[in-house]
């Protein structure tokens, strides 16, 4: 597959000063349609599969603290090598290192789908299986944002990675309800093999495309020693990535719902896993409009993402004081819109306010951010669902993500 194509007569007969034409702008590179096609089916198959191993840990121990244990282990290696991974992605093809991140992945789900065919699946592997995932989750995750400005260009970004929460928002309304239809049937043998199909598609798209190293200055490869240092130097003296990167670690607990809502659903709200599935999909159902919305904007500014982020804030108070399932499922799509919105607008004003050089770094710290600090917070959520009660340990993001807000208000004037 050419790594330049051109546009086909569907995408170039769109204005692009149109909103239309604004949010399909990456769709304009022919490789990202592929690509962008490709994470539909695969970010699927990993919430399906998030849905049966948080349902699963929950159901076997019966303790919420035990879905902390399943935080540590998938989001710790983000918090322990995040810096080190971005310094990788800045000097690799990334598109060979997602063949073997993406490889590694699609292996790890199929273990899984063999262990609970054959009823060995036991606490201990699935923690195992989890770390493993973890571990090649921080080098992938970064990789997949900056590959898709190698596919797109610069100019290109925010339509990107808006069409990239469309995608993943997609994949909470299917994989979300998928698991639970599954959960409800055949059981979490299916979500597993499932997800290790799911890898398929993205694989095969990546190995027909020729590889994009020339996009990589060569004095940018080699040896990372003192990268990590310098993508973290380069965060701390920069205001307004010191104002995004509290409000990306405060967001965290929002969009890693495994340890506050299964809890929420089961004892405050009365309902079963169909219930869960029904909650993520909710989410989903809001995200694709938020998703769009951020895609329709070129550049985001400051003061859109510190409005969104309060607007977030508010959502998740509503779900955790929510009296019934029909009204949490509606504030569950007003968090949908609001938060992916946020969140998109925030990543791509993260990377376009960034040197180009540091663009993997500075996603990596995002993703360590959001992601690699859920352990220690999911431990203290996990710890207040458990001795306080679920719905004040739901409330935990939205007050943090406030905060956050808040605390980077001037830096994020503009």
């Amino acid at each position: 597959m050419p790594a330049t194509v051109e546009a086909d007569a569907g995408t170039e007969g769109i204005r692009k000063d149109t909103v239309f034409g604004r949010i399909g702008g990456a769709l304009r590179e022919r490789d990202f349609r592929w690509w962008f096609a490709g994470q539909i089916t695969s970010a699927s198959g990993v919430m399906a599969q998030a849905v049966a191993l948080s349902w699963w840990m929950l159901q076997q121990t019966g303790d919420a603290v035990w879905l902390s244990v399943l935080t540590v282990c998938t989001w710790g290696p983000t918090l322990i090598a995040g810096a080190w991974a971005g310094a990788v992605v800045d000097r690799s093809d990334r598109r060979r290192l997602l063949i073997v991140t993406q490889t590694v992945l699609m292996g790890v789900a199929a273990v899984l789908t063999v262990l609970s065919a054959t009823g060995t699946l036991a606490v201990w592997n699935v923690l195992l299986a989890s770390a493993v995932s973890g571990a090649t989750m921080a080098v992938d995750s970064p990789a997949r944002q900056v590959y898709v400005v190698d596919l797109v260009g610069a100019e290109g970004v925010a339509s990107a990675v808006g069409l990239w929460e469309v995608a993943l928002n997609a994949s909470r309304v299917v994989g979300p309800g998928l698991g639970g239809a599954l959960l409800a049937g055949p059981g979490a043998t299916a979500c597993f093999g499932v997800n290790a199909g799911s890898y398929l598609a993205p694989l095969l798209v990546l190995i027909r495309m020729r590889s994009r190293s020339g996009t990589i200055p060569l004095r940018q490869r080699g040896r990372t020693r003192g990268a990590a240092r310098e993508g973290i130097r380069y965060a701390f003296h920069s205001p307004i990535m010191r104002a995004l990167l509290p409000m990306s670690a405060a967001s965290g607990l929002i969009f890693g719902m495994g340890v506050a809502l299964p809890p929420l659903v089961q004892r405050a709200l009365h309902q079963g896993g169909g219930g869960y599935g029904a909650m993520m999909a909710a989410f989903g159902v809001g995200g694709l409009p938020g998703a769009l919305l951020a895609a329709s904007h070129p550049e985001p500014t400051g003061r859109r993402v510190r409005l969104l982020a309060l607007a977030t804030a508010a959502a998740v108070l509503g779900i955790a004081l929510s009296p019934t399932m029909p009204v949490a499922l509606v504030a569950m799509v007003a968090l949908g819109l609001t938060s992916i919105w946020f969140i998109a607008s925030a990543n791509t004003l993260a990377q376009l306010r960034c040197a180009p050089e540091m663009r993997g770094r500075v996603m990596s710290l995002w993703g360590v951010a959001m992601t690699g600090v859920s352990p220690i917070s999911g431990f203290g959520g996990a710890a207040v669902v458990q001795y306080v009660g679920p719905r004040e340990g739901f409330s935990i993001s939205g007050i943090a993500l406030g905060i956050a807000a808040l605390a980077g208000w001037r830096a994020l004037r503009d």
